[in-house]
């Protein structure tokens, strides 16, 4: 068993390379061949979530990928990466990945990677990748859906403007750039029938290649992703009830008002009443990438979510991503715990404030 250091990062963390793409430093990983063979570490620090229970599952999942892209030649792209999340990563500690070689064909090959933090497995995942051109010259079977429309008029969806720079204050520092969620279908009793979209793209320009725009888009794939159930389902979400919202500083009421109807849930005295999420931790994660080496990640890409089932505590929800222009560049699939508490007595004179 490898001993770690109780440090963000196995090797003193390098200072953020200007000429790359935030995203891109964020993903690095660096080879540890003094430990074996296709064993690789984060670079930088994981990012925690504020009030999540670990790190960051995207970065991971992404991480996970650059570490056996490195054990692949460039003519080979992913086209499927099926995860399990295992255990709550800690940002205070580094990560090991450790690549197997599982298989390496003409046209396929296929590695897993396991990410441990003081020898415990903290997240596991089976990627397979296609050699380019392997199809071969003749006309192969081809269909895709569409990207969706704006509404009922039909119009095509636009992205924001590329000087666009509206996001709410927590939003704004990380490596990737999101518009406001849209629920579609909102007023359905039906959870199943509304869906969720949203623009982003990841900040500055990705120059290390296409393999960095994966990285990219399997980073921001689970971004929001089991989180559709709260919306679809008007779930509250935050450490305080709606009701208590008044009693809060008002700096501190303004930026819960804009997070929430950034979420697509419109006003946050609609909330009052609606029941509050006890846990939601994603189990298991698929992203199957459709169209790899056109994924351009630091360009506008629209995600469309919806979920076909939830109960016993979990839900499933999945997710298409387009590029601008239409194409579609990847499907998605997560299953993950959600759970409600019990409502408070609304007449208590008991508060968590």
């Amino acid at each position: 068993m490898t001993t770690m250091p109780d440090r963000p990062t196995l090797l003193r963390e390098p200072p953020p390379d200007p000429n790359k793409a935030p995203i891109e430093n964020v993903l690095e990983v660096t080879e540890l061949a003094v430990l074996g063979p296709n064993i690789f570490t984060n670079t930088r620090r994981a990012w925690h979530p504020p009030g999540a229970r670990g790190i960051y599952g995207g970065s991971v999942i992404a991480m996970c990928l650059a570490a056996a892209q490195r054990t692949l030649s460039d003519d080979f792209s992913v086209h499927s990466c099926h995860c399990y999340f295992l255990l709550a990563g800690s940002s205070e500690l580094p990560i090991l990945f450790h690549v197997e070689n599982v298989r390496d064909g003409r046209s396929f090959a296929t590695r897993t990677v396991q990410a441990k933090q003081k020898g415990r497995c903290i997240f596991t995942t089976t990627i397979s990748f296609v050699r380019e051109g392997s199809a071969g010259p003749i006309p192969q079977v081809s269909h895709a859906s569409p990207m969706p429309l704006s509404g009922p008029d039909g119009e095509p969806l636009r992205p924001p403007p590329d000087d666009f720079d509206d996001e709410p204050e927590l939003l704004n520092e990380g490596p990737f750039q999101s518009h406001r969620i849209e629920v579609v279908n909102r007023d359905s009793p039906h959870p199943h029938e509304k869906k969720t979209r949203q623009w982003v793209r990841a900040r500055g320009k990705i120059t290390g290649g296409h393999q960095a725009h994966l990285n990219a888009l399997a980073y921001v794939s689970d971004s929001y992703f089991i989180g559709t159930i709260t919306r679809i389902h008007q779930l509250w979400r935050f450490p305080f009830r709606p009701d208590e919202i008044p009693k809060l500083p008002e700096d501190t009421q303004k930026r819960v008002r804009k997070l929430h109807e950034w979420e697509g849930l419109g006003e946050v005295e609609d909330m009052r009443g609606r029941p509050e999420v006890g846990m939601m931790v994603s189990l298991d994660h698929t992203i199957y990438f459709h169209e790899p080496r056109k994924i351009r990640a630091d360009e506008w890409m629209v995600n469309e979510m919806e979920s076909p089932w939830a109960g016993d505590g979990r839900g499933v929800v999945t997710q298409r991503i387009f590029s601008k222009d239409g194409t579609l560049l990847a499907t998605c699939i997560q299953e993950g715990v959600v759970r409600l508490k019990d409502l408070p007595d609304v007449n208590s004179k008991e508060s968590k404030l």
